[in-house]
């Protein structure tokens, strides 16, 4: 009530982003940048102290890590309002990418943070289909129209170009996190290996900046009267009632298996 009643201060307000589960594309992930354009737009049009993001990822598509991260520093650059990142369970690969749009990081001692680098996975079916009579017939104009084609023997160049093109978004990413970090950064050559580190050993490297959780930290530096406004994305009303169960279920086990490369 204080915000309608004259002469009275009205109480400071945290904007809370919820950035948690795999970033992806389409319908299936929540964690892109259509599902949390409105979010993170109506975080910072309510002029709060801050913005803190709840971050709980195991990572997902570099692109829409990007878009996101990006939209978010925007923000936070055209209206002046300080971000804080919180890490829960894992800020790991696109998770850390998100992490990176904020001024300041903070873990808990055992979430998990890093794992700076690029995967590309598929698999290899050629030997199975043979074996049963199965005959691959694929008909293409263009040379390098069905490259990786995983019902066919793996082609060396294939794979050359596949792994040029991870290096190119592997380094996109380390610029990322450079331009963040700055000299926060330990000089350790394993930071953009792909691996990753716990709590307090992501502090120690400059991954974070210290141990800390979203509340406490935002009441002491705000005072114990500080509001906060919670934003995520939303499902729609067909997944409200049940709708796409086959693609929810698709879903989870895409998200059960990043969440698994990290014990989680």
């Amino acid at each position: 009530m204080k915000r309608f009643i004259p002469f009275m201060t009205p109480d400071p307000t945290v904007a809370v982003i919820r950035l948690h589960g795999s970033i992806s594309t389409g319908t299936r992930g929540q964690l892109n940048d259509v599902a949390m354009a409105g979010p993170i737009e109506r975080a910072f049009r309510r002029k709060p102290k801050a913005v803190a993001l709840s971050i709980n990822s195991p990572g997902g598509s570099p692109v829409q890590s990007s878009l996101i991260a990006a939209r978010i520093r925007r923000l936070a650059d055209e209206k002046e309002v300080p971000v804080y990142a919180f890490v829960e369970d894992a800020a790991a690969s696109g998770g850390y990418w998100l992490a990176c749009a904020a001024d300041e990081i903070y873990a808990d001692r055992s979430s998990i943070l890093g794992s700076i680098g690029v995967i590309m996975a598929s698999f290899g079916a050629h030997e199975f289909i043979a074996k049963h009579g199965i005959e691959r017939r694929v008909y293409t104009s263009g040379e390098s129209k069905s490259q990786l084609d995983p019902f066919k023997p793996e082609d060396p160049k294939d794979v050359e170009r596949i792994k040029a093109v991870g290096s190119e978004i592997h380094e996109a990413f380390i610029e990322h996190v450079k331009t963040a970090r700055k000299d926060k950064l330990a000089d350790d050559p394993s930071l953009f290996t792909g691996e990753f580190w716990v709590g307090q050993k992501a502090v120690d490297l400059g991954l974070a900046d210290g141990i800390g959780h979203l509340v406490p930290f935002m009441k002491e530096k705000f005072g114990k009267d500080v509001k906060f406004a919670v934003l995520g994305p939303k499902k729609s009303l067909f997944k409200r009632f049940g709708a796409q169960i086959a693609e929810d279920a698709i879903a989870t086990v895409e998200d059960r298996a990043a969440w698994a490369r990290f014990g989680l």
